[in-house]
């Protein structure tokens, strides 16, 4: 199997396809693709839910192209799949609107774009031709516009580089490489308990020991009981150590003050949301009172078993800190709560799921309510009192 195709979706640029039903947008898709991923029909209505096709776009690497519904649909079972369209919208890096052209009644399409636009999310336009002979003129609704023909494939690969152009933009940030470099040795402190996947890591440890290597770190991968022996093997203290957030306090006690700290899901939120903001939400817990509500969100569904940490950890430690009384609520799946405003805190899980995209629009959508957002890691460093211990 090719390395791209198991990159996993959430570390892909997402690129959505927006557009009025029988648009083209499934046609255009493929006619870029070169391959027959979006179903295609003269039926109205083809495309329901939202299709995701991992895709390699060179140069810039494992993409996700999204096919979504069409704007118009106006039946009531079109409201639903208009609200599964609307979450493309807090994902999306890249926006293409294919517009048939001719057509000038573009109040759906402006009003997506307005949308996107304040997400500062890029948006290109797509005047699908349906005629071989040509389009008909269309005005631009859209700085960055191509007339295309996804039956001929005119203008495909000016789409093709415009979508390029943009995706290049779309920079993640790094995940270790302003912490450790090339000819470093880096500790991954991984508890292996019943919290612990059978047979694998969890994404965040692979993820993390893939940039490390890629940035030519030398990576030590131990249990936490192993953690005093190990350091004691070593001729010279490691450039840093990355722990599970559950026992940051057991590795800051067996590590010399010296050695830089951090844990994977604080390096998560660098990478997928905004540290800054995390930091300034962990600090609220302080303000926390019996009878507050508390939102716990996980970006993935699992199996929760005993101990787990967003049902009975990070409940009773919060518990704990702020005298008891709390009103905890957990969520988990890709969806986000529409309305936050009866919270006084929000506890996201590191968002190894979700795409960085999503996981600001998460954040925005807090800070619009007036709710603090915070992450697993970042909260649990509050609690332990060792915010200014750990670095990102």
């Amino acid at each position: 199997m090719s390395g791209f195709n198991e990159t996993p979706r959430a570390n892909r640029l997402h690129i959505a396809f927006f557009g009025k039903t029988n648009a083209g947008k499934s046609s255009v898709i493929n006619a870029i693709t070169g391959q027959d991923i979006a179903l295609v029909s003269n039926v109205a209505g083809t495309t329901t839910d939202p299709v995701y096709k991992a895709m390699e776009l060179l140069p810039v690497g494992p993409v996700v192209f999204i096919d979504t519904a069409g704007l118009d649909d106006r039946t009531e079972l079109g409201r639903a799949r208009i609200k599964k369209t609307d979450e493309v919208t807090d994902k999306t890096d890249v926006a293409v609107f294919v517009i048939r052209c001719g057509d000038t009644d573009l109040g759906v399409e402006r009003e997506y774009m307005r949308k996107l636009e304040e997400k500062k999310t890029p948006v290109l336009v797509a005047y699908n031709m349906f005629e071989e002979n040509g389009a008909q003129a269309a005005a631009p609704v859209g700085e960055k516009s191509v007339v295309v023909n996804a039956k001929t494939g005119e203008g495909i690969d000016r789409l093709k580089q415009l979508i390029i152009d943009n995706a290049q933009e779309s920079e993640q940030p790094t995940i270790t490489g302003d912490l450790a470099g090339e000819g470093d040795v880096v500790i991954l402190v991984m508890p292996q308990d019943i919290q612990a996947p059978k047979g694998r890591l969890i994404l965040p440890q692979v993820q993390v020991t893939r940039d490390l290597l890629d940035n030519g770190c030398r990576v030590v991968s131990i249990k936490t009981e192993d953690l005093e022996s190990m350091l004691g093997e070593l001729k010279h203290p490691p450039k840093l150590v990355i722990t599970d957030s559950q026992v940051f306090g057991y590795v800051n006690e067996h590590l010399d003050k010296e050695i830089p700290l951090t844990s994977f899901s604080m390096l998560m939120a660098k990478s997928k949301g905004d540290i800054g903001e995390f930091v300034k939400g962990a600090r609220a817990i302080a303000r926390l009172k019996p009878g507050d509500r508390v939102l716990i969100a996980e970006s993935c569904t699992h199996h929760a078993q005993k101990g787990d940490i967003a049902r009975e950890k990070l409940p009773k430690w919060l518990n704990d800190y702020a005298g008891g009384g709390l009103v905890i609520e957990n969520t988990a799946g890709h969806g986000f709560l529409d309305d936050l405003s009866k919270y006084k805190l929000v506890v996201h899980c590191g968002g190894c799921m979700v795409n960085r995209k999503n996981m600001l629009s998460r954040i925005e959508q807090a800070k619009k309510a007036g709710v603090p957002i915070t992450n697993f890691g970042v909260a649990i460093a509050f609690l332990n009192s060792m915010l200014d211990r750990v670095i990102w």
